[in-house]
């Protein structure tokens, strides 16, 4: 009995205090805050990052799962090689962009060049060729840009074809391109990179392509098979 007359006391206690307070009108300002753990933000709604909710993988045999957790394993390894290529891309294209001497321009671009093959050398030559090849995929990926045009772009066509002469030696052609849209196993790399930057496995870093993962999921839901390596 006295819990409830108390909880009628502080009922009336409360309606009581919001009584004596007048009713205020909003400026535009004031409308457009919302209070966060005492902070204002100058907004009318919260903006959340965009999430997908993934379907469970579903193998027709043993064969065809190991094969994708092969894929998965793969991409993963080789992703971070990806993004960080297209990083220092970014880095080299804004410092180039305020040199304006050619002497100047190529100068700093082999100096760059060395610097990134001296940061990937060693990890790359670690690569398997599927391992290799899935890289310069991602390399597309990140930059819209072949493998094989980046070389060439920061040395000489030459130099380019020779990389890709020694890269088909191990059947890995650096002219690969990445398109999920129409090939199977890009898709399934495609899928595997969502999968782990959703769970926070990767850091994502936007692709430059113009495709929708949306899409993508419906269109290879029915008919994704795990390809061979």
């Amino acid at each position: 009995m006295k819990y409830n007359y108390l909880l009628i006391f502080l009922f009336l206690t409360s309606y009581s205090i919001c009584a004596q307070i007048e009713e205020q009108e909003l400026d535009s300002v004031s409308e457009k805050m919302i209070i966060i753990s005492g902070d204002s933000l100058l907004q009318n709604s919260i903006a959340l990052e965009e999430a997908y909710v993934f379907g469970k993988l579903k193998f027709s045999s043993y064969d065809n799962k190991l094969r994708y957790y092969i894929l998965r394993r793969k991409t993963e390894k080789v992703y971070p090689y990806a993004k960080l290529a297209a990083e220092r891309l970014v880095e080299l294209n804004d410092s180039l962009a305020d040199i304006t001497n050619n002497r100047k321009r190529k100068k700093y671009t082999k100096k760059i060049h060395k610097y990134i093959e001296e940061e990937f050398s060693e990890e790359l030559k670690k690569l398997t060729r599927t391992e290799g090849q899935i890289l310069v995929k991602l390399i597309y990926r990140q930059t819209g840009t072949t493998a094989f045009d980046l070389v060439k772009d920061l040395r000489n066509g030459w130099r380019a074809f020779w990389y890709n002469t020694t890269a088909k030696f191990f059947k890995i052609s650096i002219k690969e391109e990445f398109h999920p849209d129409v090939i199977e196993e890009d898709y399934l790399i495609e899928d595997i990179l969502q999968r782990a930057f959703s769970n926070g496995k990767l850091d994502r870093q936007a692709t430059v392509l113009d495709y929708d993962y949306d899409k993508l999921y419906n269109k290879w839901k029915k008919t994704t098979k795990i390809p061979k390596n």
